[in-house]
């Protein structure tokens, strides 16, 4: 009677593991961030994606900050900078791409969260930062468009942090309700016992709902075009 047990394979028999490198490590962690989000990005689950040790990953990153600046760097080469040659008021042009990388990092609150305290340096954000100088330098002068590039990417970055944050948290709507019914209370409150006193907030029953107007996207574009206004008429100190 012939055996059905199989024949042992040779270790020389089995396809060899790809070699490690740095790209494939960012590929792989983009995959895992898709998938299972930013907090399963370790290295201990790329380790075990890529059928290696943790310590072989230290190679190529030196820890989990610098791979969320090259996951980053990664999704940046496919930002959509075409308004940067655009014909147009460069204002606009500029408000255009701001509003592509934040919508962009709104679908990963993590890692704009990473972007405030760790930046990238690859050509991905590189282009980014040519691109936004470029914008500037059609109506900014030089030194002011180098800090007017960190003010704007901040607030684009600190927006999508709080944006897509909100939008996964499961008591969002419950609390802009609360919110709503807060302010619409506040307008209402008056000193005293008798009602006939002063609103207890009157600036805030001055304005009203109106704190919470709007769409989204018209407060974004809104704040990119007070800081462009304000960087066209605020020169840098003198040293």
């Amino acid at each position: 009677m012939t055996s059905s047990k199989p024949s042992p394979i040779s270790r020389r028999e089995r396809p060899a593991k790809p070699a490690l490198s740095r790209a494939g490590i960012v590929a792989t962690a983009l995959e895992i961030m898709r998938a299972e989000g930013l907090n399963r990005v370790t290295m201990r689950r790329l380790a075990q994606e890529l059928d290696t040790g943790p310590a072989s990953l230290y190679v190529y990153v030196r820890n989990t900050a610098e791979l969320h600046a090259y996951l980053l760097d990664d999704l940046l080469a496919g930002l959509d900078l075409r308004a940067v040659t655009e014909p147009g008021p460069w204002q606009e042009r500029l408000v255009t791409v701001l509003r592509s990388y934040t919508a962009l990092l709104v679908d990963y609150p993590g890692l704009a969260q990473s972007a405030l305290v760790t930046r990238p340096s690859g050509p991905g954000y590189l282009r980014l930062l040519d691109g936004l100088l470029a914008l500037l330098g059609e109506g900014v002068p030089t030194d002011r468009a180098a800090w007017a590039v960190d003010l704007l990417l901040h607030f684009a970055t600190s927006t999508a942090t709080e944006q897509g944050t909100r939008d996964r948290a499961p008591d969002a709507k419950a609390e802009e309700d609360d919110l709503a019914v807060a302010i619409a209370n506040a307008t209402h409150a008056t000193h005293g016992t008798d009602g006939a006193g002063a609103t207890a907030y009157p600036h805030i029953a001055a304005v009203g709902m109106d704190l919470l107007s709007g769409p989204g996207t018209d407060r974004l574009s809104w704040g990119f075009h007070v800081l462009i206004n304000g960087i066209l008429a605020t020169p840098r100190p003198a040293r």
